[in-house]
Order: structure tokens, then sequence, then C-alpha cells
């Protein structure tokens, strides 16, 4: 049973996407999290702060090691956060003399964040994937249908003629644009967060910055000074998604309308009624709409959790992961449905 429909046993068929899912999967975030353990305690062995054995052994056990999951589930209850209860059960694990220096000079929320990062890197890769193929699905229609006639309708009125072409170019062209937008936000995106107990590193004293350099080039990030509680990246990246997810919307809007009249529009693969056999509804169209009026509703409350008091905040932090999760799932669902909406078209225009 769950409450949320994107991973709903049935509506996920709609409007999930698993892959997308399954990198906020808690399979996904304690790797991710074990990455971080691991990468800090090889950065910290070369900047001498721990010692190449205590690295070693540390490495060995997170190798194979699989925390237990039901203790992790009860002292989230407790604590917030699963990390508390992770370095203890790896320090278990890595025993003495070494298990000490396991998470040293890190705070639970530089393991947050970090795996979030770590996991939104492989997102990012998975959503421009899904953007160039709706792109090349909409080019195609435009290809196929471009030179044919339209009549243009403004303000839900007949206005003037016009081609097939200009109405695809409305739908293809923002999504051009959100693709070069892509590039700037992994650069401010995927950065490493480390910034211990209160963001200045002092276990570390001036070998911090060296070792959360080494840090970041161990996981595949940049580095930047930490930013517990400077959450714009994660907004802007949730505006990013939302705009994302407007501009499908209007593409699936202007579907369901063409549909509405029938003259203009042949899709195939219509959703059935169970009182009316002729009907053939534009379900995908439908879905895209909605889910970008999800994202936009969502986004406010995204700009809510950049309100952090002083140096971290609880409460703000929690309200992202109850709202980000969704809204990466709801745009990689509506990337989905927008390239198989356009492969549903039969004819265009006339």
């Amino acid at each position: 049973m769950t409450v949320s429909p994107f991973d709903h046993p049935l509506l996920s068929a709609l409007l999930g996407d698993e892959e997308a899912s399954r990198l906020f999967s808690v399979e996904a975030e304690i790797a991710a999290a074990l990455a971080f353990e691991r990468a800090l305690a090889e950065a910290e062995a070369e900047s001498g702060i721990i010692a190449g054995d205590a690295a070693t052994a540390i490495a060995a056990v997170l190798g194979s090691f699989r925390p237990d999951t039901a203790l992790l589930r009860t002292a989230v209850a407790r604590d917030g956060v699963m990390v508390p209860e992770l370095v203890r059960q790896i320090r278990a694990a890595v025993g003495e003399p070494h298990g000490g220096f396991v998470h040293l000079g890190a705070t639970s929320q530089d393991v947050i964040d970090t795996s979030l990062v770590l996991r939104l890197k492989s997102i990012l890769e998975h959503l421009g994937l899904l953007l160039t193929e709706t792109i090349l699905r909409l080019a195609s229609l435009e290809e196929r249908f471009g030179s044919r006639a339209l009549t243009g309708m403004t303000r839900m009125q007949p206005a003037i003629p016009i081609r097939v072409a200009d109405r695809v170019t409305a739908w293809r062209a923002p999504l051009k644009r959100h693709q070069e937008r892509l590039s700037e936000q992994a650069r401010r995106l995927l950065v490493v967060q480390f910034g211990g107990a209160a963001g200045t590193l002092e276990k570390l004293g001036d070998k911090g910055p060296a070792v959360r350099a080494a840090l970041a080039a161990k996981l595949g990030l940049a580095d930047a000074p930490q930013w517990h509680s400077q959450r714009d990246a994660l907004a802007d990246f949730a505006g990013w998604l939302s705009l994302l997810t407007g501009s499908l919307g209007k593409f699936g809007q202007d579907i369901a309308l063409m549909a509405q009249g029938g003259a203009d529009i042949a899709l195939s693969g219509g959703g059935g009624s169970s009182a009316m056999p002729h009907k053939q509804n534009p379900v995908k169209a439908e879905a895209l709409v909605a889910l970008a009026r999800f994202n936009a509703t969502q986004l406010s409350g995204m700009h809510q959790a950049l309100l952090h008091e002083q140096e971290r905040s609880g409460a703000a932090w929690t309200l992202e992961w109850l709202l980000l999760p969704q809204i990466v799932v709801a745009t990689a669902a509506s990337l989905r449905l927008a390239a198989e909406l356009a492969a549903q078209v039969e004819s265009l225009g006339h």
C-alpha cells in the first residue's frame, strides 16, 4: 500500500518512472552513503588525518557491508536521519583499532546531502536522455507534417491559418532551451557537501579544504565550500524541473484540445471508457497537464525549504525530502509520456 501515486502499484504505470524512483530507493541512498564514508576515509588518509591502514580497513569492510535496515528505521524515528546509526554499525563492523576513524570530521548532513547529489548526478543523466528523445520525437512530427495547414487559435478562438511546423516549434523550442539549461544545473548542483558539525571542518584544522577537495574528486563531484544552510541550487533545480514539465504540459494541453475537435489530429492508442466504447481519451496528454500543475504547486514548497535557521534546519531539510523526489519522478514521467504521446500522432493538420 502507498500514499504516493508515483510508486502506487497501479497509478505508477501512468505517473511513475522506474529509473528515477530507483535512485530515491533506500538501497540507492545507503549505497551512496557508504560511498561517501569510503571516499572520506581514503581522502583523510591521503592528507595524513588518519593512517593508511585505517582507510584500508574501512574500505575493505564497506566493500561488502550491509546495514541492519530495521535498526536504521528505528533510529530515524529517534534521530531524524539514519546516519548516526549507520555510522555506529560501520564502526562496529570495522572494529578496533580502526573503527573510530569512520566518519571522522563529518556530520550527518554531509552524508545525506552528498548522497543526494550523487544520485542527482545519475538523475540528470537520465533526464537528459529522456529530454533528447522527446525533442527528437517532436522533430519527427515536424518532418512528417510540418507543411500541412492548421487554424491558428488565439484566446481559444480561431485566428489565422498557420502551418503545423509553427505549432510544433512552440512545443520544441522551449525544450531545446531547457536542454541548454541542464548543463548549467549540473555545474551548480553536482558539488560535494562537507562541512562538519557546523560547517567549519573544525576537526580537520588547516587540512579541511584539502580533504574536501580529495573527497569530491573521489566521488566524481566538483569541490565547493559547504552549503549546509544554502539550498538555492536545489531550489533552482526544482525550478528547472517545473519549467520543463510546464513546457511538456503545454504540449499535452494542445494535443488534448486538438483531440477534442478531432479534425486536426489522429491519435493511436487512446484510453478507453467503461461506459462509452467509442471513446479514445487522450490520457497521456491529460497526465502531462496534471504533472505540470503538480510540479508548479510543489515548487513553492521548495522555496519554503530555503529558510534554514542559522547553520542547519531540521524542518526545512525534512520539507525538502518530502518534495524533491516527487518533483523529479513527475518530471521523468512527463518526459516519458511526452515522447510516447508524440509517437501516437498518426496525422496532424490537413
